[in-house]
């Protein structure tokens, strides 16, 4: 409630920022901030990669890309939560625009892998800055994101090995993520709280 511009009513205080003596070091804090960013721009690029296969009419593809890019979203939404409840301050970082164009149906998985394989290197990087900075609940909560890397550098290695058995065959690469999709692991209980969730 407010009496006049700017000014707040008698009784009603004015919101502080909750910044004033964070849980976690500030260098983690500086180098989480980074990865949101990472993990932005890994989002964008699979909405691009997901876009590409859906003007090719692959459904499948299109699919698993799409998800995955919001499960990139999502781990990027989980580090804001992780700041927010350790008290640092978040800052969203601005990215470059996605690759957009591909040749075929290989080229935008290869980028995948390397792009999951080059997020996996954050993750080890971040690992490191929390054991160096004894910050043990930043390394604990990094574990999380040790294990997601491991899973989704072998997912994009088996895809992108399967895309080059069968460029001549759009059906079979097709048949494949379908498999893949119809067994989803389901909702992991030991990761971390989404922001928005």
């Amino acid at each position: 409630m407010r009496t006049t511009l700017g000014t707040p009513a008698r009784g009603c205080r004015k919101a502080v920022r909750r910044y004033s003596d964070p849980v976690t070091t500030s260098r983690f804090a500086a180098a989480l901030n980074v990865q949101i960013g990472n993990e932005f721009a890994a989002h964008l690029q699979y909405v691009a990669i997901a876009v590409h296969f859906d003007a090719l009419t692959m459904p499948q593809l299109a699919s698993f890309f799409y998800v995955h890019a919001r499960e990139e979203r999502d781990h990027a939404m989980m580090m804001v939560r992780y700041l927010l409840d350790t008290e640092a301050e978040v800052t969203i970082p601005g990215g470059e625009a996605p690759q957009s164009r591909f040749d075929g149906v290989v080229e935008p998985v290869e980028l995948a892998l390397r792009q999951e394989r080059a997020v996996t290197e954050q993750v080890y990087s971040l690992t490191r800055i929390a054991r160096e900075e004894n910050d043990f609940g930043a390394e604990q909560f990094m574990q999380w994101f040790i294990k997601e890397q491991v899973e989704e550098v072998a997912k994009m290695s088996s895809l992108l090995t399967v895309a080059k058995r069968n460029t001549d065959s759009i059906a079979d690469l097709e048949a494949y993520v379908a498999g893949q999709q119809a067994n989803p692991s389901g909702v992991d209980p030991t990761a971390p709280t989404i922001a928005d969730a």
